[in-house]
């Protein structure tokens, strides 16, 4: 089993899809999401599906004014597992996101691999479907990926390949499942 650290933090450097700033919102969700639960900085999340890793999650203190303003626990629970999301991807994989996707495409974000000595990926080269849950079991976790994975039924006109990804704040779990 694979074993490593996820600083949320880090998702301030940016990306070439994810400006620092919209990285910093996702710590930010994240890090509001992970303290709702009761967990502490240093929380070991459990990665299964086609992965088998733990993590150590880091995050900034979450202050009153982060409570304030991640208020709405639907869309923080959905930019918190983001946040997660990309960096068990940026581990787990050689992709890094280039894209964020529009409405209607069935998925999140658009995936590439960075040119050999390049800063810029060089192609759209696999998709990735997140989804947040904020405190539920095992088997809704497993319903939850059940349901993204038929995003991308066998009617897909693309042969990318896709990643879904179903963080769960309340153990902390994640299940991330290549189709």
């Amino acid at each position: 089993m694979k074993r490593g650290k996820l600083v949320l933090t880090e998702l301030a450097k940016g990306l070439p899809g994810i400006t620092p700033a919209y990285g910093d919102t996702l710590a930010e969700a994240g890090a509001v999401c992970l303290e709702s639960q009761s967990h502490c900085n240093g929380v070991e999340l459990q990665v299964r599906g086609s992965f088998d890793a733990g993590y150590q999650v880091f995050w900034q203190n979450v202050t009153s004014q982060m409570l304030r303003c991640w208020s709405d626990a639907e869309y923080t629970t959905e930019q918190g597992a983001y946040g997660v999301a990309i960096l068990l991807i940026l581990d787990l994989t050689d992709y890094t996101i280039i894209e964020r996707s529009y409405k209607g495409t069935r998925f999140d974000y658009s995936l590439g691999v960075a040119e050999q000595g390049g800063d810029l990926p060089f192609q759209k080269a696999a998709r990735l479907e997140v989804s947040g849950i904020r405190s539920g079991d095992k088997s809704t976790v497993r319903t939850r990926v059940t349901q993204k994975l038929g995003r991308f039924s066998s009617s897909d006109d693309t042969s990318l390949p896709a990643y879904v990804v179903v963080v769960e704040f309340g153990s902390p779990l994640s299940q991330v499942v290549k189709k």
